[in-house]
């Protein structure tokens, strides 16, 4: 989306410059007195230098809403980051816990093979997890 509004101010640039060359080329070729062609050029560069400053205050604007919207991504992104990061702990805790419930049972002799491979799947995918928030 960025590079497509890039690419309308070039356009939007590049037009009115194509249109101020046209123009002065038109003013310079007409059959004028050189005062009259003077004043319509002057006429035509105020207008330009008017439209530049309305643009200026247009992009300004923009600008200005872009940096406010990517503050508030950016708070929210970490927000996000944060509660996922949350989430990821109290999995990690909870894997913890199961393996820990796992282990007991296995020295009292009271495993399941299908309770021992569910506490080993969730304790690895809680590392998983964990452990890509960690990653540099």
């Amino acid at each position: 989306m960025a590079k497509d509004q890039h690419t309308g101010r070039r356009i939007a640039v590049g037009a009115l410059v194509a249109g101020a060359v046209g123009y002065v080329a038109g003013i310079l070729t007409a059959p004028k007195s050189g005062k009259e062609t003077r004043e319509d050029i002057a006429e035509k560069a105020s207008d330009l230098k008017e439209e530049s400053v309305d643009r200026l205050h247009e992009l300004r604007d923009e600008l200005d809403e872009l940096i406010s919207s990517a503050r508030e991504k950016t708070v929210s992104l970490s927000a996000q980051a944060r509660t996922e990061f949350n989430e990821a702990v109290i999995r990690a805790k909870d894997a913890k816990d199961k393996t820990q419930t796992a282990l007991k049972a296995v020295k009292a002799g009271e495993a399941k093979d299908p309770d021992l491979n569910k506490a080993i799947k969730q304790a690895s995918q809680a590392k998983k997890n964990l452990a890509k928030y960690f990653k540099s």
